[in-house]
């Protein structure tokens, strides 16, 4: 009963159009004065210990990593380099835009900065090229969605952070699923391009490709920087972050120069927005987990469900559902930060590996991204590619 009360008062504020992470804090406050004798001093100490936690200081190091590689040129030489790898294939700047998508995912952590980044620059060439704009617009819509799969993502850290599974097994298991995805994205494209005859690139000769390699060094290095770090065992997945950011901030000043020193507290400024409003939901976050567990309303789940003899195969399936309905109307992280907390334990009772569950929940996090009507993906990329949200929707259905 207090599960329905629950999830009723937050819905009830989530329909006033009301942000998640206040609709979240509302939720929790109202139901502890109104149904239960829980002291409100424990609610100020649960705020406080619940974003006391190492894994948490990755997120705003991440988030400034990809704000210096957005503003500093890194994504610009990441399509230079992609272009002349594979741009004399069918649909080739296209798949460009795939590969490029891949390799900024791996330095951002972040989808809608994946989008804007590669988007912003590429996405006008192909207009120019000769190719439709719906095809650009379908291909970086999706391809950006790599940017929470492939690692760093700042989704695994929420998922981390919500289970107390290890962040460096969920980057390490992330990079394989990211890889044959984009590489079906990569194949939609192709195919597509070859059907329609869509314009291909004159084939650059190797002394271009390894000029633009040599470019785009600097950039991908962070990638070797921080999973070679992680794997090695050189530094944690928190470290890592704190690596990329100093890391991000010199290639972009320093060896780039496509930014300025006078642009650095405008790039901190918008980092520290960014990270204070996921900051914000995180700790809504915590105090709703609070509230289910003292409830113990995750317990109950897990028991009515294996109690009606769901196995693993159908709770997987019930969970995919529930995913792609919520990635319609919220952004990922509060997904994460709500539904984690309600499915692990039952994930954790039916014997399904803890890491195997986040990756499963972080792809789909990326299909609810580009899926219509309140895709977040679709929006970032309606705003670039001056679309209306109905045509974007028809333009990703082939690589949805």
């Amino acid at each position: 009963m207090n599960g329905l009360i629950i999830f009723g008062l937050l819905v009830a504020l989530m329909l006033t159009g009301m942000p998640v992470s206040i609709s979240l804090g509302l939720t929790v406050l109202t139901f502890i004065f109104a149904f239960t004798d829980v002291p409100v001093a424990s609610v100020a100490l649960k705020l406080f210990t619940g974003i006391e936690k190492f894994e948490i200081m990755a997120i705003p190091f991440f988030i400034l990593a990809g704000n210096f590689l957005t503003h500093g040129g890194v994504a610009r030489r990441m399509i230079n380099f992609a272009a002349a790898m594979v741009g004399h294939w069918y649909g080739g700047l296209g798949l460009a835009g795939v590969l490029a998508c891949a390799l900024f995912a791996a330095v951002s952590g972040s989808s809608p900065a994946t989008v804007v980044a590669i988007g912003s620059i590429l996405l006008p060439a192909m207009v120019k090229a000769g190719f439709p704009p719906k095809f650009g617009a379908g291909v970086i819509t999706t391809s950006g969605a790599l940017g929470i799969l492939i690692p760093p993502s700042i989704v695994m850290v929420m998922y981390s952070v919500s289970t107390n599974t290890s962040l460096g097994a969920l980057f390490m298991a992330g990079v394989i699923p990211g890889l044959a995805l984009a590489g079906f994205l990569g194949f939609t494209t192709w195919w597509r391009a070859r059907k329609y005859n869509y314009p291909r690139q004159p084939k650059a000769s190797w002394a271009v490709r390894l000029r633009t390699l040599r470019e785009s060094l600097w950039g991908l290095m962070l990638i070797v920087v921080v999973m070679g770090g992680i794997y090695t065992g050189l530094f944690t997945p928190t470290e890592a972050a704190a690596m990329s950011a100093v890391y991000a901030f010199i290639i972009a000043v320093f060896v780039y120069k496509d930014l300025g020193l006078k642009d650095v507290p405008r790039v901190l400024l918008a980092s520290a927005n960014m990270s204070a409003m996921l900051l914000y939901i995180i700790t809504n976050a915590v105090l709703f987990s609070f509230v289910l567990a003292n409830e113990q309303i995750p317990q109950h789940l897990a028991d009515w469900l294996v109690g009606m003899g769901l196995g693993p195969i159908a709770f997987l399936l019930v969970c995919n559902v529930l995913l792609l309905v919520a990635g319609n109307f919220m952004e990922p992280s509060s997904i994460v930060l709500i539904m984690a907390p309600i499915l692990f334990p039952v994930a954790v009772k039916l014997g399904i590996d803890p890491v195997h569950f986040g990756i499963l929940i972080v792809v789909n996090m990326e299909v609810g991204m580009c899926h219509p009507p309140v895709g977040l993906n679709l929006y970032v990329a309606s705003g670039i590619a001056k679309m209306g949200i109905t045509e974007l929707t028809i333009a990703v259905w082939p690589w949805l």
